[in-house]
């Protein structure tokens, strides 16, 4: 997703949907066979005059900035915040700023982050006309867009850090039940090449970045189960999912929304809007359900070691039918390049830097105690115990950086040769499994899902974790 300054599409087609609503919002709704209320008219006559702001004539949008300064309440602060990232008139933006100056008391000048990180430090205040707001405005850029957002919808999260992120619904365009190739048929592949490698009952496959970074997400069958991969390129996170759940299999999507830099999903059936890093629903019919997919265990590799260790695994074709330059570090390079985010979060953590990588580790046995270990740390300590409550777990990282981690239980693991042997404390070996850990007497231990996060992303998620470095 890219966008440092927004611009609307389809305002040739919308302006007079918006200008009709914003002239006449009010009345139309008094008029009504259903006799709106005056809180409704209220509302529907504020949420007319700030979508004038954007698309009135030069004398609609000062009538309606005059308007807003008139009837100015502590709940217009987010719309009109959202107003000025999408403004493209210089000098209106100027009135712009002036009175949101004026009204919150900040100096801010035309510095967008600056008044969402304002925004994001404060309580947001309630109000019956927000998620209305975003509904009518974002529906000029896909209809689709109006479904997310309602004033009786449930909500998980804060409305105002939901952020557009510059695309329609699905517009980084999901590969969903792609064409595999064998190991062998995957000539497009450098061994230095990163993928993301999955096994389940035996299916092993590959998902090379360098295509997912394109399209964020691959909707597919493994091994029987349902799944879905979500690679989150702002954030770094990739993270697969079951996605059947107590009989219903959810489709999700790309929403075209972020929270806190991580890309939303959304699913088909209800439009609801779903946290990628949480796994669950935060926004819609089935916010509040309790619902949280299953976690599946996934290694962040290279081409090259996947290979050997899985001569077997088919891997994602080249036709995926859409025209990209899926060349290895060709999607996101400039970003991938600095340590600048796209979009802003409510806090960072200096303990590392924002696109250091972790591993990142939430058990559901634990799920209010997540954990993030440095990248780094774990290549100097290729083999690491631990424990999370009273879950004890090993992470043994390979010669490719890539990390897996298994249940301990009791066992006191001393030694791996970095391939497939693992030995502990009593001298009895093991050998490393995709799906678990074998010892030579029959004891299993089993995998436990783990996935890699740039730091920003990890602790904008879970600003309580622990950390190791």
């Amino acid at each position: 997703m890219r966008s440092s300054h927004w611009h609307l599409p389809l305002l040739a087609v919308s302006v007079w949907i918006v200008l009709l609503l914003g002239s006449s919002v009010a009345d139309a709704a008094a008029d009504s066979p259903a006799a709106a209320s005056a809180t409704e008219a209220e509302s529907n006559e504020i949420i007319g005059e700030f979508l004038l702001l954007l698309f009135g004539s030069d004398e609609g949008k000062r009538e309606a900035l005059d308007y807003v300064e008139q009837h100015w309440q502590p709940a217009f602060a987010p719309m009109l915040i959202e107003v000025l990232t999408f403004n493209d008139d210089p000098a209106f933006g100027t009135d712009l700023v002036r009175v949101l100056e004026e009204k919150t008391g900040q100096s801010n000048g035309y510095d967008i982050d600056r008044w969402f990180r304002w925004q994001w430090s404060r309580e947001l205040a309630k109000s019956p006309y927000y998620a209305e707001f975003k509904s009518a405005l974002y529906g000029l850029i896909d209809p689709a867009f109006e479904n997310y957002f309602a004033a009786d919808r449930a909500m998980t999260i804060r409305l105002d850090e939901v952020i557009w992120g510059g695309i329609e619904q699905d517009g980084i365009p999901p590969l969903r039940n792609p064409d595999m190739i064998t190991a062998a048929e995957a000539d497009y592949l450098a061994d230095t090449d990163v993928v993301f490698g999955l096994s389940i009952n035996g299916d092993f496959r590959a998902y090379p970045r360098r295509i997912l970074g394109w399209h964020e997400m691959f909707v597919d069958k493994v091994g029987g189960v349902p799944v879905v991969g979500v690679y989150c390129t702002l954030c770094g996170t990739m993270i697969l999912y079951r996605t059947e759940l107590e009989g219903v299999n959810h489709e999700l999507g790309t929403s075209g929304f972020l929270y806190r830099s991580n890309k939303l999903m959304y699913d088909r059936a209800t439009q609801s809007l779903w946290n990628t890093i949480w796994g669950e629903p935060v926004i819609g019919p089935l916010a509040e359900q309790g619902i949280v997919l299953e976690r599946m265990s996934v290694v962040t590799t290279t081409w090259g070691e996947w290979r050997r260790r899985h001569p077997e695994s088919q891997v994602l074709s080249l036709g995926t039918g859409y025209p990209r330059d899926y060349s290895e570090g060709a999607a996101y390079r400039e970003y991938y390049a600095t340590d600048d985010l796209m979009f802003q979060v409510p806090t960072l953590d200096t303990r590392l830097k924002n696109k250091d990588e972790v591993l990142g580790l939430v058990f559901p046995q634990h799920p209010d105690r997540p954990m993030a270990i440095s990248a780094s740390y774990l290549a100097a300590h290729p083999l690491y115990l631990d424990q999370v409550g009273g879950l004890r777990f090993v992470v043994l990282t390979d010669s490719s950086g890539a990390n897996r981690v298994y249940e301990a239980a009791d066992v006191a693991f001393t030694a791996w040769d970095g391939e497939t042997g693992v030995q502990d404390a009593t001298g009895r070996k093991w050998i490393l499994r995709e799906a678990s850990l074998l010892s030579e007497d029959g004891v299993v231990l089993h995998r436990l899902p783990a996935q890699r996060a740039f730091w920003f992303g990890w602790f904008s998620a879970y600003n309580h974790t622990r950390l190791v470095q």
